[in-house]
């Protein structure tokens, strides 16, 4: 399938690049079939009265904010609630070994180009059934796996990375969270609502030459795989990446890391364009002996992190637990302080700025 052309919902054409192995198409995603196996700006106005006509001092003019995003042609709300759009699930597959706590699963659905999406975006699911009034569920939104062309290239399927929530409560009884359960229950030729897709804040950047840090603690992973493998899985005819890409990604066990296979394999492809690093909290410790989480493993590299932060072509995601957020800022405060500059309102700044987007749960 090497050169294929398959068509974006609003940009230019795109194909799937060539793999440095045997067949470009399905080399390039071998980890992913590894697991199928298959505004006016001013206006001037004039005043009249019955004595005298003069002209009023001109309206200030807004200047109209440009994005430093990909935010063109963004699509969003196309779908509600009361009107889903109706896919069906391709594929679904536990993507997490025996060994870890909890399953996660990859789950693939179809679209048929009708519900154009980009990277970074979210799309609402609604689990079938009724709530414990009798009323539909409410949907909730969950963050896009894939790249606008999706798994299968086609620009035809969006994928989800969704956690199975199962957790005992007070009165010592199992809770099911109702959406996860339903989508990981999911099989093949089934239907699914979906509604969406929503988000701009995690829309990646215009700039081919940023650098973008990325933070992730479980499946907080969804939104940079989109990034990811936009920018080393396919070929753009308008978007070609040339910065630096690092991903930081926080997970409790070896059997949780999440697309490891490909991310892997991006860093064999791109060496010089993308860094890895895993955090794995109760299996891995610092020099001091602390057990390893997202934070503790940036602390490592703290000194070239802020380096990069000072730059205006450097752009923070951060995507998963609410707590990571505060880690960071402690491993900042410090070393912004040796500069004299206050982090936190340099942090504001950076989100004024768009380089500091955070999603978190």
């Amino acid at each position: 399938m090497a050169g294929v052309t398959v068509s974006l919902s609003s940009s230019s054409p795109a194909k799937v690049a060539a793999a440095p192995s045997p067949s470009s198409l399905v080399a390039c995603r071998s980890s992913f079939l590894a697991y199928t196996r298959v505004a006016p700006r001013g206006v001037r106005v004039q005043v009249s009265t019955t004595e005298t006509e003069a002209e009023a001092a001109p309206a200030p003019v807004k200047k109209e904010k440009i994005s430093k995003k990909q935010e063109e042609g963004v699509v969003t709300n196309k779908f509600k609630p009361k009107e889903p759009y109706i896919g069906r699930c391709l594929f679904n597959k536990r993507i997490t070994g025996d060994k870890a706590p909890g399953e996660t699963w990859h789950m693939v659905f179809s679209t048929e180009g009708q519900l154009p999406y980009r990277e970074g975006q979210s799309i609402g699911v609604i689990a079938d059934g009724v709530d414990k009034n009798g009323k539909p569920h409410k949907l909730r939104l969950y963050s896009i796996a894939s790249s606008a062309l999706g798994d299968f290239g086609d620009s035809k399927t969006v994928s989800l990375c969704v956690k199975r929530l199962v957790y005992t409560n007070n009165q010592g009884e199992i809770v099911k969270g109702v959406c996860s359960n339903y989508l990981c229950d999911l099989k093949p030729g089934a239907e699914v609502k979906i509604t969406g897709p929503v988000g701009k804040e995690m829309l990646m950047p215009k700039d081919p030459n940023a650098t973008i840090i990325m933070l992730a603690t479980g499946t907080g992973i969804a939104p940079f795989r989109s990034f990811l493998w936009k920018m080393f899985f396919e070929e753009h005819d308008d978007y070609k990446y040339n910065g630096l890409a690092w991903l930081f990604l926080g997970v409790p066990t070896s059997d949780t890391l999440l697309y490891k296979e490909e991310l892997e394999k991006m860093k064999e492809m791109a060496p010089d364009n993308f860094r890895l690093d895993f955090a794995v909290s109760r299996e891995q410790t610092n020099a001091a002996g602390e057990k390893m989480y997202i934070q503790t493993r940036m602390a490592e590299y703290k000194e070239e992190l802020w380096e990069l932060l000072k730059n205006d072509n450097t752009y923070v995601y951060m995507c998963g637990l609410k707590g990571m957020e505060k880690g960071i800022d402690d491993i900042m405060v410090d070393l912004a302080a040796k500069d004299g500059i206050d982090w936190l309102e340099y942090k504001k700044q950076l989100k004024k700025g768009e380089q500091w987007n955070v999603e978190v749960y």
